[in-house]
């Protein structure tokens, strides 16, 4: 037991690290290459918080883990929002001042929907997967039609000014995204190993697994930016990181697992999991645009001690029913 569990910590110490890297060289050799701030901060930086998500997600299908892999990319939702932005908001509220993530809030909140429908039927099929992925490409181009034409969102100017304190040579931009890519698959490899060993020592699902232990292990990336731009007064990259990632989440990486392993998905995937991350999708819809009016929308640290009860009382419920 005691090698599986090194191979999980040294596994989200070395992600962790990796993800930091890879996305901090991805976001200056774009500026390089000339990207707009915005189109940096919804593409490179918003679905390159996805990154582990990704490359543990893909691992874990193509070797015959899909619950692992669907457990991960449900659970980092769950945990981005119950967890992060409701630690987040308890250090100090965060406001939405981005007129294009509150575009992104309805978004999220169909697409969210949309995978609700789809796996209702208990299967995550193939066609199920290339509908995702479609819409993953469709929301891609919507995406850079945004960055390209709106340079005076808020967001742009906070990744500007996280560009500027942050800056590196065209050289490190590119040797820091080889490097991070490099690491992220081979730290991906030991986490998932560790994790699937763990799960069938212990004789609990895969699912589980994945819906805990992974799933926060990949979301720790967004965890410490998230916190630390909250702490920096950029509440723009904040909620960016949650809903960039949530929204590759739900149809891009749960898209790639299906086309490489369609499986049969248990009710309780569907009754537990999903309906919760649905309705936290929903109360953050509510929170940041739905009833208080343009501008007003923020998560306070009411809202934020809700979400971290929430995120509480729902792991306390998954290890409960793992040991019973």
């Amino acid at each position: 037991m005691l090698l599986p569990i090194l191979s999980i910590l040294f596994g989200l110490v070395l992600l962790v690290w990796s993800a930091e890297r890879f996305i901090a060289g991805a976001s200056n050799t774009a500026r390089y290459l000339g990207m707009p701030p915005l189109l940096i901060g919804i593409l490179v930086v918003g679905f390159g918080t996805s990154a582990p998500e990704v490359f543990v997600s893909i691992l874990s299908a193509s070797q015959g883990n899909p619950g692992v892999a669907l457990g991960n990319a449900y659970g980092s939702n769950i945990t981005n929002i119950a967890l992060i932005l409701g630690l987040s908001a308890m250090i100090q509220p965060i406001a939405f001042n981005s007129k294009v993530l509150r575009m992104e809030l309805p978004i999220l909140t169909g697409v969210t929907l949309l995978s609700a429908v789809l796996l209702y039927d208990g299967e995550l099929q193939r066609s199920d997967a290339q509908i995702m992925l479609a819409l993953t490409v469709l929301l891609i181009g919507w995406s850079h039609w945004q960055g390209m034409k709106d340079g005076k969102d808020s967001l742009a100017g906070d990744v500007k000014k996280e560009l500027q304190e942050r800056g590196m040579s065209i050289g490190v931009s590119v040797a820091w995204l080889l490097a991070g890519l490099v690491l992220l698959i081979g730290s991906s490899r030991l986490l998932v190993w560790g994790a699937v060993d763990i799960a069938s020592r212990l004789g609990v699902s895969d699912l589980l697994i994945g819906l805990t232990i992974v799933a926060v292990g990949t979301s720790l990336p967004e965890l410490a930016s998230t916190i630390l731009a909250t702490r920096r007064g950029e509440p723009d990259i904040a909620l960016g990181n949650v809903i960039g990632s949530n929204l590759f989440n739900t149809i891009g990486v749960v898209g790639l697992i299906g086309v490489i392993r369609p499986f049969p998905v248990g009710h309780e995937v569907f009754s537990r999991d999903i309906m919760l991350m649905l309705g936290l999708t929903l109360s953050l819809f509510i929170i940041g645009w739905a009833w208080r009016g343009p501008g007003k929308g923020r998560v306070s640290r009411i809202d934020g001690v809700v979400l971290l009860c929430i995120y509480v009382a729902y792991n306390s419920w998954l290890v409960f029913t793992a040991m019973h």
